[in-house]
């Protein structure tokens, strides 16, 4: 009897959630519809432009892609080269379309425009770990941080930041003295934590002493995290994010390397703000402080307000950080490295460097002024030719928000172009024999009158890098301390270097250098 009353008020449940299935069954019916109907217009409207074939309704050329990053890199500038002489191409990965830029006019069209300053889709996968710090915010709230975050990079703060440059420098040749005149080593992790160490200390008010420890947990979590969302950007069936929360990559990705991530910034951060209050508490009480304090970037954002005279948030503070410890370290640190190898394995340009650095030095060893890094032009010229080379991002994409022509090609709205510097600086007629390392192309003479946009290590426009002045700073105080002490040497072919473009363009293999002791008087 109970069953039997039971009964119709199952078979209502059973009813209401039949209606509920079939609803959503509709909407997502309806959903992926207009989903394929968007992709086969935007497809339409881009077939004139040439593409990769083969091409798969919602995957696109993705199944085309290597799964092995060092393998997808390799194959993806072998397609450049075969294309070089046209103007552009289209690839899609999953419903994405993106057209490929990798001359300077077709770039020019993009990086020019204030217009086109948001990041392309692909990008949302950094979001767990930097939020929407400067690398990925866009519209008013890309403007304002930028004009917040400027005066950080001020000549006068850049200057006092020089100091922490030159004693992390000084660490660092202490470090390498242990390999002269022994075995090849790999020396990319040396400068790694030498960069990191000097992020901490001038953005964030912080020594870490990370040199002192060659195992770093944080930087081998940036390594992986870097692999994780570049697997993730080029497999959209990665890209729902309850499907990447159950895959294997998804739980190393949020479980391990997120946690070890944001533990670093906010132990860093608890630690400024301690210190800070410390600070306070000692000058309320009359008490002064002998101790020179430097401003970082960290004490800025603590006491910055928004248009609406509101402080920052802790999460706002955080993806600022966060953006600013991946990419003050990270990027620096690759360019040092490239540029390292590409000295040692031409020796001419390394006598040059000793030479100018002889000049400007003579017998000291004292520390590097803002003077002396005007001097040394040839070594400028020498970290130019190495990010042409090897430039730290070897690609990046932004969306188009409005429709615009390139080279005679109509591409619609929402579309992403996807620029290629590791590409646009092979370009033969702008750098004649591009894969030789000469450091002369970027002096005055040679590099006048060359396409504005035809050299991008630190994109161009009005998104150009707000940190460039630093990292040029920073890659000529630290080379510039190890050749004053070293002279470098490798035997590693280019062939054997394997580089891997992730979030940066890494060397697979390391970097495998061999140290030989100098005097200031020659090599």
């Amino acid at each position: 009897m109970v069953l039997w009353a039971m009964a119709p008020e199952g078979a209502r449940l059973f009813s209401w959630a039949l209606a509920l299935f079939a609803l959503l069954a509709t909407l997502l019916a309806v959903l992926l519809a207009r989903l394929l109907l968007d992709q086969y217009w935007k497809y339409t409207e881009l077939k004139p432009i040439p593409g990769f074939s083969p091409w798969y309704p919602l995957l696109g050329n993705a199944l085309l892609f290597e799964r092995d990053g060092e393998a997808f890199f390799r194959q993806m500038m072998h397609y450049f080269e075969d294309f070089w002489n046209i103007s552009l191409l289209q690839l899609w990965v999953g419903p994405l379309p993106f057209v490929i830029l990798y001359h300077p006019e077709t770039i020019e069209v993009v990086l020019s425009s204030s217009k086109h300053i948001t990041k392309s889709h692909p990008y949302k996968f950094l979001h767990p770990w930097l939020g929407t710090g400067l690398l990925k915010s866009t519209g008013g709230k890309w403007r304002s941080r930028r004009k917040m975050l400027t005066p950080t990079f001020h000549f006068t703060i850049l200057e006092d930041f020089l100091d922490v440059m030159n004693e992390q420098a000084n660490i660092l040749v202490q470090k390498l003295e242990k390999h002269v005149d022994r075995e090849p080593f790999d020396c990319f992790f040396y400068i790694t934590l030498c960069a990191l160490d000097v992020i901490c200390e001038t953005a964030m008010g912080k020594s870490i002493g990370a040199q002192h420890n060659q195992d770093s947990e944080y930087v081998r979590a940036v390594y992986r995290m870097s692999v994780l969302i570049q697997e993730r950007q080029r497999s959209p069936w990665l890209w729902p994010d309850f499907l990447y929360h159950m895959s294997r990559d998804g739980k190393e990705h949020y479980n391990k390397y997120l946690k070890i991530l944001h533990s670093f910034t906010d132990n860093v951060i608890a630690e400024k703000v301690q210190e800070v209050k410390n600070q306070e508490r000692h000058r309320s009480n009359g008490e002064q402080s002998r101790r020179k304090v430097r401003r970082a970037f960290l004490d800025m954002l603590l006491n910055a307000t928004d248009g609406d005279g509101k402080k920052l948030s802790y999460l706002d503070i955080r993806e600022e950080v966060d953006t600013f410890m991946f990419e003050g370290h990270d990027t620096t640190a690759a360019a040092m490295n490239w540029c390292i190898y590409l000295l040692a394995r031409h020796p001419e340009a390394q006598r040059k460097v000793h030479r100018e650095l002889d000049d400007v030095f003579g017998d000291s060893d004292r520390n590097i002024t803002m003077d002396d890094l005007k001097q040394l032009r040839y070594l400028d010229c020498a970290i130019k030719e190495a990010l042409r080379l090897f430039p730290s991002v070897p690609f990046f994409a932004r969306t188009l928000l409005e429709e615009c022509y390139i080279r005679g090609f109509r591409i619609p709205k929402g579309v992403d172009a996807f620029i290629v510097p590791y590409a646009l600086h092979r370009d033969p007629d702008v750098f004649p024999e591009p894969e030789e390392f000469r450091p002369e192309r970027f002096s005055p003479e040679n590099a006048a009158g060359r396409h504005p946009y035809a050299y991008v290590p630190f994109s161009a426009g009005p998104r150009n890098c707000i940190g460039q002045r630093f990292a040029q700073m920073e890659e000529k105080t630290i080379l510039a301390t190890i050749l004053r002490r070293f002279c470098v040497e490798s035997t590693q072919q280019r062939d054997q270097l394997c580089p891997v473009g992730e979030l940066i363009l890494r060397p697979n293999k390391g970097i495998w250098i061999q140290l030989k002791r100098r005097s200031s008087s020659g090599s």
